[in-house]
Parts: C-alpha cells; structure tokens; sequence
C-alpha cells in the first residue's frame, strides 16, 4: 500500500529556515512548513529525515543540442527510441525536463525534427515510466548573425523576416518555447512582436546587438539572453552591449554555461552579483549530441567536434559546446566558492523553471526530490534522487 510521506529537516531554495515536506500518496507535495516538533510517524506514513541537506526538484535544461550520439537536428523517425533512452539518460542526471535545442540548419531540417519531436510528446503522454520531459523546443537560430554565428553553419543563416519566420516555424509553432536571434538584423521590429503575440519567448544571442538595439528589443518582449558573454559583445566600460543591458533589466533572464570554458569563474561571479544571482541567471547545459559518450572525434552536421574533457571544438578550434550535465554547473558554483549553496542549486532548478513561467518547488508539483549533501572533508556537492529510496 503506498504511503504518505513527511520528509523533516530540509533546507530548500528559496526558503530561509529548515523546513519538513509533506508528500501525499499520489507522490504530490502537499505542504512545506517551517520545522516544529517531534515526529513520530502514524502507520500510513514514512517519516524521512534528511539532517539537513538540500532538497530541490529536478534541473530543468532549457538549451541541450542532443545526447547519446544524436544531435536533435538531425531526428527522424527512426531515432525515437533513442529519444526515449535520451530522456532516460537525462532523467538518471537529475534533470526533470528539457527544451531539445536545433542550432542552425537547413529549413527542411527544422521541420523534420519538429515533426518528430511533436509525434514524440504524444508518445511521452502516454508512459508510465518516470523519464525526463520534453517541455518543448529552442531554436538557436537560424535568425543569428554572421559575425557572432559562432559553430552554427552559416550558409544556412537567415535573415529575421515575419514572413520568413512564419516559414521556418511551420505548423510547429506551438512547439517552440524559445527562439533565440540577433536583434539588430531586424530593424523593422516586426520578429519579436511577431514571436511574442504566438506565445514564444525571445532569446538574444549570437549577435553584435548594441546596448541601445538591446534594450529596444526587451521593450519589445524579449526576455532572455542566450549563453551569456558567448557569442556576444564583451562588457566594456563605455559600451556595455547586450549583456550589460541585459544585466541592469530585471525583467531579463540570463543562461549560462558554467563549465570553466565558456565563462572564467571570476566572470561568472560579476554576472551573478549583477544580476543579483537566481532573479535573473539560470544555468544551461548547451551540451552537444555526444553527451553520454566518451571523450573522442564525433559528426557536427558535416563536419567534426573533438571532444575532451567534456569540452567539445570545432577542428579549427572554435569552441562548440560542451558534454557535461546540467547539474554539474551547480557543482561547479559551489565548489569555485562563487556562490552559496542554495542559490548554485536554485540556478539549475528554479531558475530555469521561472524564466520559462513554470512553477518551482511548491504544494501541487510532483515530488521529484534531489537529495544535495555538501561534503565538507572533501568540499564536494554531490545528489541523488530520492523518490526511489521510499519506493
């Protein structure tokens, strides 16, 4: 017979005190309240104590390109047993859900993909095993812009045109959660009032937007900023860019890759302090299709990565991604000293959530727990989930 369970002497993002949460037996979070008492469990109960350690649900990855070998933009139909084992994988990482992100391709790659991501989702719907979710798509171009295209191909970059737009979108519209483009290149302003009226969230990235075009375009509604510092202007005292615009915008959601490749710690730590750390930044993975794999030479369209060390690069050395989790970035967060423990972890779970108007940890959500323990011999963050040790 499934139980009610009470979990006692939590810390929890977002919340001041050591709290205990109560779990009903649909596996639903029905209260968190501040600590009190003695408990002594009643017969239909589990009382779980956790002595102090973080509890947080699952990371939400709003930019993974792939995994297990398979770049998103290259799905077809046959590939939706390995999307299954790709949310599997993921979901043995901690991560809840997930926005399969299509960097620059052709059109017709595009749709395709969509196609089998929305015959996907109806699939998903209907399982009964706890896997991460796909929460929707991020397209990472193609309206991105030359001089900032990074790895993405740029024969297949487009101009940002509400006709051309209506185009790559197709009838898979309503798949899109996020589409991230370079502001300046649509001086007519017609895009991302385009995108925001079909409910879409607007990303800039990948874009030599200055302050003032940046700020132009969250008055629009954009509201996000893709991979900070990455593929941007860099912050500069007299021309503060994107990101510095960015940064002073409290309406404005940063990802950030926190690898110690794309972002030195130390500016890390200034977009954090500048953004006043989870109101405004939320971790991503930008993790590449050989997430899973071991280090080695994988396909990239029809070219190659190399991957080392969880670093992924073109053969000209441009860098392309990466293959670490999502929640390694918490890890790194606390064990660079940059930032504490709840906030680091708020960054991979809440965070994300928030910037994509889902609800965080809260009566009503399933009770997908990440159990975090800070190791202080060895100044290690590590997690585990806990669903299965009450199962």
């Amino acid at each position: 017979m499934l139980k009610n369970i009470k979990i006692i002497n939590a810390k929890i993002p977002g919340y001041k005190e050591t709290q205990q949460i109560s779990i009903n037996e649909e596996g639903i979070i029905e209260k968190i309240e501040l600590m009190s008492g003695i408990f002594s469990p009643e017969k239909t109960e589990i009382l779980y104590d956790v002595r102090g350690d973080w509890l947080s649900l699952g990371g939400v990855d709003l930019q993974i390109n792939g995994g297990l070998g398979l770049a998103f933009t290259n799905l077809r139909e046959k590939h939706i047993p390995t999307l299954q084992k790709i949310c599997q994988y993921l979901w043995e990482q901690g991560i809840d859900g997930f926005l399969p992100t299509l960097v620059t391709t052709s059109v017709d790659n595009i749709k395709r993909s969509l196609s089998v991501i929305d015959d996907f989702l109806a699939i998903q719907s209907q399982a009964k095993k706890e896997t991460a979710k796909i929460l929707g798509v991020h397209l990472e171009g193609p309206f991105l812009n030359h001089e900032k295209k990074g790895a993405h191909p740029a024969q297949y970059l487009l101009t940002p045109m509400k006709e051309t737009v209506e185009w790559v979108l197709g009838e898979y519209g309503h798949l899109v959660k996020i589409m991230t483009l370079a502001p300046e290149l649509d001086p007519s302003d017609e895009v991302i009032s385009y995108l925001i009226s079909q409910g879409i969230i607007v990303s800039l990235g990948h874009s030599q937007a200055t302050a003032q075009e940046a700020k132009k375009a969250f008055k629009l509604g954009a509201s996000m900023v893709t991979h900070a510092y990455n593929a941007m202007p860099p912050l500069h005292h007299r021309k503060p860019g994107l990101l510095g615009e960015a940064m002073i915008n409290p309406k404005v959601y940063c990802g950030l890759i926190a690898d110690g490749n794309h972002v030195s710690p130390t500016m890390i730590e200034l977009l954090l302090r500048g953004s006043l750390y989870e109101a405004g930044v939320f971790l991503v993975s930008d993790a590449l299709a050989p997430i899973g794999l071991e280090d080695g030479v994988y396909p990239w369209d029809d070219r190659q990565i190399e991957v080392k060390e969880g670093t992924a690069r073109l053969a000209d050395g441009t860098l392309a991604g990466t293959t670490l989790p999502l929640l390694v970035g918490v890890k790194n967060l606390v064990e660079w000293q940059i930032c504490p423990i709840g906030i680091a972890i708020a960054l991979g779970t809440e965070s994300p959530r928030k910037a994509l108007n889902l609800g965080g940890i809260s009566p009503g959500q399933p009770a997908h727990l990440l159990r975090w323990h800070w190791e202080e011999t060895t100044h290690q963050l590590t997690w585990k989930r806990l669903n299965s040790e009450w199962a």
